[in-house]
């Protein structure tokens, strides 16, 4: 038998000792710095960097399974410190001044990264416009949600110009004249990650900030190709419910659990990531309603203890509703809808 990746290893010491057991105390809260301390030293934010920039380089199935174990643990703190990736991929697959001053640190951890571009997909319509000026960039607008704000070091600013190019550029996450938050959001789950809205005005970045700039049609298809899939977060979150079942119940949602993850994680190793968009969409949601039921089942069983805030199984419930919204397109949305209302 095969040993696991050192760092589903270390994923997995962290979700047993320290994630799981406080993470209703963290629901109630905040991410406390003093778990993110422990991700940055676990290597666990250079999952996906290059092993030259002190990254681990990891194979697709081992990000895969990391994911399911921090989110089925603790959904806020795996939110926070999976904002942390899209930037390393961002400066891993591009060439420039950002890449070699920040991709080290952002691999080995010294900086924590957040990022803010999911209002790129309201296009044509552009919440964060981007301009040329004195030699750099200038951003304005409104960024509708920023997570781990008071808990990154840098963000990934996104957003388009006159000509409609997508521009990400690499700032410090701290108020100062041009960016201003707000307070943090009061949501139904995952307050505790920190989300908030970033005002700019007149936000000025140097060109060696940029960390990509390509056509908005060029990144839209490859955003599509990332959110068609299934969020491996889901499929640890369901895991964590099931948990809570006793076997005869969580046995057929486990059966479905199964099926729907198999052929999902074998569409990601086996298909080429432009192949099969139908099939990988459908397959997300059926994982969102495994999902839903599992989570409603934990909250069913628990009955009337399932009400207090300090229940995991409510707790569960709420950031499901999370996950079915998060990475939303309106390709995914439409999909979800019709199988919600298919008879």
């Amino acid at each position: 038998m095969t040993a696991p990746h050192p760092l589903v290893t270390r994923a997995r010491s962290l979700a047993d000792d320290l994630l799981a057991p406080h993470a209703e105390q963290v629901d109630q809260g905040e991410v406390p710095a003093s778990h993110l301390a422990e991700i940055r030293r676990s290597g666990l934010l250079g999952l996906n960097a290059p092993q030259e920039y002190g990254g681990a380089a990891a194979p697709g199935a081992v990000v895969r399974e990391t994911t399911e174990i921090l989110a089925g643990a603790c959904c806020s703190t795996w939110f926070v410190q999976a904002q942390h990736h899209t930037p390393v991929l961002t400066l891993a697959g591009n060439e420039g001044p950002a890449r070699e001053r920040l991709l080290g640190p952002l691999a080995t951890g010294e900086l924590l990264s957040g990022v803010a571009y999911a209002h790129l997909r309201a296009y044509p319509r552009r919440p964060v416009r981007v301009t040329r000026e004195r030699g750099g960039w200038r951003f304005d607008g409104t960024v509708p949600w920023y997570t781990g704000w008071g808990l990154n070091d840098v963000l990934l600013l996104a957003g388009v110009t006159d000509a409609d190019e997508v521009l990400f550029a690499f700032t410090e996450a701290r108020e100062r004249p041009g960016l201003r938050p707000s307070a943090p959001l009061r949501l139904a789950a995952l307050t505790a990650a920190r989300t908030v809205s970033l005002e700019l005005d007149g936000l000025w970045l140097p060109e060696d900030a940029v960390a990509l700039r390509t056509p908005h049609g060029r990144w839209s298809a490859a955003d599509r190709r990332r959110t068609v899939n299934a969020n491996p977060a889901v499929f640890g979150l369901t895991e964590a419910a099931l948990s809570l079942l006793d076997e005869a119940t969580a046995a057929p949602l486990r059966a479905r659990l199964t099926k729907v993850r198999s052929r999902a994680y074998a569409l990601m190793d086996g298909a080429a990531p432009e192949e099969h968009l139908a099939d990988r969409l459908a397959l997300r949601t059926q994982a969102h309603e495994v999902m839903r039921t599992a989570t409603t089942a934990a909250v069913v069983t628990g009955g009337g203890r399932s009400m207090l805030l300090t229940n995991r199984a409510q707790r569960l419930a709420r950031e499901a509703l999370f996950l079915m919204v998060q990475a939303q397109t309106q390709e995914s949305r439409a999909a979800h809808l019709d199988a919600l209302t298919d008879d």
